[in-house]
């Protein structure tokens, strides 16, 4: 086990290693400059060439790509993300004020997807056919489907501008306003888990389906066992593996779908300040985004790696 953990953790950090690299360098093949996109914005027409050289120069602009690269891993190991362009502030203030509430947002989509998810699918497997069967497969390929910018913009204008029941938008702090934090999450919770959600659920039922016809729940059958005893104590777990890889890849989507929700809703969360430093080419922003959700990512999977052999003990790491 050790040296699985070993070897996962290296390949991991050359997968962060090309990722930066793969980040870093696509960024620097956008058209235009990033400087003149900040003098615009800041409404600066009088700039002359040698505030731009300066202000290039203040960036680390100056230099050339590769040493700009190596300048920027250095400041990184160092735990100095840079220094944003357009928002003239630490990137790495800027993620401790922004990262807390995309991680509100897709810890409770998490949560929710994940437990409603695996229920929903452990019914449908044991009452394949019946009426739960037939509610949650359809619904299951539905959420699969559905884009979720497209629900996020019909629940705005459903339940935001024509019932009136929830805020459109914005954020509030849960230690400020717990009421109006619960309201404000209510939609963008509801778009985020609803991928997850779905695909758990059609897995849970496909694998519930396959454990039930192995020997020994037949067996468990057989020798009078319970029928809670049976589904927690063995269809349950030995169906569990399939999720926890899903689980992984949930992470991912929901960290990714953020870039959409926190822009349909208005959030001020990680995924906006990534969406408007790209437009504003503030390279420094995305690239240090990147990274916090690549490594977020490849220690979630690692961990659903390592989470195999608990589950299933005929899983051995060599």
């Amino acid at each position: 086990m050790t040296a699985y953990i070993i070897r996962r953790l290296i390949w991991a950090l050359i997968t962060i290693i090309l990722l930066t690299m793969v980040v870093f360098f696509a960024m620097r093949l956008l058209p235009g400059d990033p400087l003149m996109i900040y003098v615009a914005q800041s409404q600066i027409s009088n700039i002359g060439p040698e505030a731009l050289e300066k202000l290039r120069a203040e960036h680390g602009l100056d230099k050339p790509l590769i040493v700009q690269y190596f300048n920027w891993v250095k400041g990184v190991v160092q735990g100095d993300l840079g220094r944003s362009i357009f928002y003239n502030e630490s990137v790495g203030r800027l993620i401790a004020k922004r990262l807390p509430i995309t991680a509100n947002i897709g810890i409770l989509a998490f949560i929710i997807a994940t437990i409603l998810g695996t229920l929903s699918g452990l019914l449908a497997g044991l009452r394949r056919g019946r009426l739960a069967d037939q509610i949650v497969t359809p619904l299951a390929y539905v959420g699969i489907t559905i884009p979720i910018f497209w629900l996020g913009i019909l629940l705005v204008y459903i339940f935001g501008l024509k019932l009136g029941w929830l805020p459109i938008g914005g954020y509030t702090s849960p230690f400020e306003n717990l009421w109006m934090n619960i309201k404000q999450l209510v939609m963008p919770v509801a778009c985020e888990c609803v991928v997850g959600l779905a695909s758990m659920s059609r897995q849970m039922r496909s694998s519930v389906l396959e454990v039930a016809r192995q020997d020994y729940i037949r067996t468990a059958w057989a020798k009078g066992l319970g029928e809670r005893i049976i589904v927690f104590r063995h269809i349950l777990k030995n169906s569990l593996i399939p999720i926890i890889t899903l689980m992984g890849f949930a992470i991912g989507t929901i960290f990714g779908g953020s870039v959409f929700i926190e822009t349909v809703f208005n959030i001020p969360g990680m995924g906006r300040l990534m969406v408007n430093s790209i437009f504003n080419q503030d390279y420094v922003v995305v690239q240090a985004t990147t990274l916090i959700f690549g490594a977020i990512v490849l220690i979630v999977n690692l961990i659903v790696d390592i989470s195999y052999g608990w589950l299933d003990p005929r899983i051995r790491y060599s």
